[in-house]
């Protein structure tokens, strides 16, 4: 049987985590602390490989100390080029990416996107490229960027043609530019070749009506295989744009995956407005941990038509989202301005920090000023973002307790200004331009925690619910083996909202191991368990839950192919700021939500049992909208008045339309109509989209706000 973690030492690692806030293996910490380990995640399977390899002691390569393997940096060609890219191009931008320094601030990969093939195979059905434009082939493409000491990606399609056949750009349409039906021999011939990044489009996949999850999960597997015959890994790159919901499943499968469509459009100029509606649909903070990361798109920041200050703010969302940096712009001409913004070091530490974490919004007092707190490694760190989406300038402030600090003294850090700005009380307020932002780090101090801890013995369906701080007992239960679960119940929270929740955790093995987490009856998202170095050694992944309100909630870890790793401990904090509300249907019982976690425009809202997912928790503004994944609001579609008008998400925009008033009898009346917000009862299927009714006080038409 395999050496399995003491209670004595889980004690003392929880202990530490109670005391000084979790941190990552290897993370920088002040006051007790697990023991740091030395190794990082190194997915099994068909899981993404790491960035780097360590031996500059950058990003997530091994002996870099990480718990995650960090979010993708390089530079991509489509929107400075798109289709138009040979070698002589990709050369000019390789040795335009080394002289500018790109290396040292942490940027690795350099990657071709559509166009560098026209589609033809030979008898064998190899790909063939043309060899003017590729002289030598894709090999010397590889070799020219591994010769800069960098990473080398390329560009394919889930289905049988790629986007340059539907959408040809700067060249004609051309046929057969997908890997579909030569997934396998495509993935050997990517890694035969050198490069390290598959971004896998979806325009054939789109148009052949694909199921998204079966397509890449067959990619994924091809991938795997193929490493497993050439020794050489590929991260894998999901570009779905988000039209099968990839943060419900891509965990576990991609490295990264795409929450939206383009930014820019070839021929467009960028716009701020463009790239923060992609950070919107970024925002799904359950799916991102431990080296899986939501993907809003390649960068803008340095093409023409943005202000600096504007290259600024997109930075920062990305930053605060821990977003892929991917930059877009050319790289031959980009000014000493932009060259600083992309390399900033306190902004790329925010992105790259190992606890892998995303950014989710804390508040928004007024609207369109905005603030997202993002959790750090270490102890009671925090990045934070005042973001103005208004007109005018403004004060935004930020409170220390919102981001799940208390209110004692904290010390700020301005980081695109480099400046210290002391160590004020409850908060801090800064002047915001309009339309622009401030990026800050905040150093305080953690609110209470609490920590749930398995009782001996426990596995599935025998689960076990111990407060403590620190916990006692005797020998904790072993690895999790294939089939079998760890499940931790009674898990209370005031209100419902997000929470932060550090996992203790040994694994032995020298490479990852993974399970399945489940809150509750929502989607479940895999989990990635780095090595601790031996199975006395512990340590911790961190993962953000969404929680019901109440003392009911359930947490369940489970390895359900193969053997997982040994858990114990759950410390959880709430972050105050996500704080909402389920919206319960008095004659069902059942809660208000998007389903599937869809985040799409007039995406209706159904009644389903409740699971305190994010997609059920909504917060009331002092402006009436009942707000949902930090900035869509439920609304009337179309602004409709009449009976039966369909309840759906949409962009807050404080329209009538968009915004309810809850009243005394328990109805919730939309703004613009004074129509009754209407669950169809427990009578009619789970599912039967909300709509609008006319108020006469039936049961469908009254809730409960919980």
């Amino acid at each position: 049987m395999t050496p399995w973690l003491t209670r004595p030492v889980v004690r003392a690692l929880v202990l530490g985590l109670a005391l000084a806030g979790a941190v990552a293996p290897g993370a920088p910490t002040a006051g007790p602390a697990p023991r740091p380990v030395a190794l990082e995640a190194r997915p099994a399977g068909p899981r993404p490989a790491p960035q780097d390899d360590g031996a500059d002691g950058a990003g997530a390569g091994a002996g870099a100390g990480r718990a995650a393997a960090p979010p993708p940096m390089g530079w991509a060609s489509w929107n400075s080029f798109a289709s138009s890219i040979d070698l002589a191009t990709v050369k000019a931008q390789v040795d335009a990416f080394v002289a500018a320094g790109l290396p040292e601030a942490g940027y690795r990969y350099v990657n071709l996107d559509d166009g560098w093939w026209q589609g033809a195979r030979d008898a064998d059905g190899e790909m063939t490229v043309d060899p003017v434009r590729w002289p030598g082939g894709m090999a010397a493409v590889a070799d020219y960027i591994h010769g800069k000491g960098l990473k080398a990606g390329i560009y394919t399609d889930a289905g049988r043609n790629g986007c340059g056949y539907y959408y040809p750009t700067t060249r004609p349409a051309a046929a057969g530019t997908g890997m579909e039906g030569h997934e396998l021999q495509d993935a050997l011939r990517f890694q035969r070749w050198g490069f390290d990044f598959l971004k896998v489009d979806w325009c054939g996949g789109d148009a052949e009506h694909l199921d998204p999850e079966t397509s890449y999960r067959t990619v994924a597997a091809a991938i795997a295989g193929a490493t497993a015959t050439t020794g050489h890994p590929m991260l894998l790159s999901v570009c779905e744009w988000g039209v099968g919901r990839p943060w419900n499943w891509a965990a576990g499968t991609a490295a990264m995956w795409r929450t939206g469509y383009d930014i820019i459009h070839w021929g467009e100029r960028p716009s701020p407005g463009a790239a923060l509606a992609s950070f919107d649909r970024s925002l799904h903070p359950a799916a991102q941990h431990t080296g899986f990361v939501n993907d809003p798109d390649m960068l803008t920041a340095g093409m023409d038509g943005l202000t600096d200050a504007q290259n600024r703010t997109q930075l920062s969302l990305w930053a605060i989202a821990g977003a892929p940096l991917l930059a877009g712009n050319d790289l031959t001409r980009m000014t000493p301005t932009t060259r600083a913004t992309l390399t900033n070091p306190e902004m790329i530490a925010i992105d790259q920090d190992p606890r892998g974490l995303q950014g989710v919004k804390a508040a928004e007092d007024t609207a369109g000023l905005q603030v997202y707190g993002k959790v750090l490694s270490g102890t009671g760190r925090r990045a934070v973002l005042l973001l103005n989406r208004t007109a005018a300038a403004a004060p935004v402030t930020v409170r220390w307790t919102d981001l799940g600090l208390t209110g004692a003294p904290a010390t700020v850090r301005e980081v695109w200004a480099a400046a210290d700005r002391g160590t004020p009380a409850t908060g801090w307020t800064a002047d915001v331009p309009a339309g622009g932002s401030v990026l800050l780090t905040v150093t305080g101090t953690e609110a209470p925690a609490a920590t749930y801890q398995a009782e001996e013995g426990t596995r599935a369906g025998g689960a076990g619910r111990t407060d403590c701080a620190p916990c006692s007992g005797g020998a904790a239960a072993g690895p999790l083996g294939p089939g079998t679960g760890l499940t931790l119940t009674g898990v209370g929270t005031a209100t419902a909202g997000i929470a932060l929740a550090d996992i203790a955790y040994v694994n032995g093995d020298p490479v990852a191991r993974t399970a399945t987490l489940r809150v509750n009856g929502q989607t479940p998202t895999v989990v990635s368990f780095p090595p601790t170095g031996s199975w006395s050694t512990p340590g911790t992944v961190s993962v953000l839950l969404s929680l019901a309100k109440g003392g009911d909630n359930t947490i369940t870890l489970a390895a359900p192919d193969a053997p997982g790793p040994a858990p114990d401990a759950v410390l959880l904090r709430p972050l105050p700021g996500t704080a909402g509300t389920a919206l319960v249907g008095a004659g069902s019982a059942r809660c208000a939500e998007l389903p599937g976690n869809a985040v799409a425009d007039d995406t209706r809202a159904v009644p389903a049992d409740c699971t305190g997912g994010q997609n059920q928790t909504f917060t009331a503004t002092p402006r009436g909208e009942l707000v949902v994944y930090g900035n869509r609001c439920l609304a009337a579609l179309g602004d409709g008045r009449a009976d039966g008008t369909p309840v759906v998400v949409r962009d807050c925009t404080g329209a009538p339309g968009r915004t309810w008033a809850p009243h005394p009898d328990g109805t919730i009346r939309n703004g613009l109509s004074g129509l009754c917000l209407n669950d169809p009862g427990r009578g009619a299927d789970e599912g039967t989209p909300l709509d609008l009714r006319s108020c006469d006080g039936t049961p469908g038409r009254t809730w409960e706000l919980r």
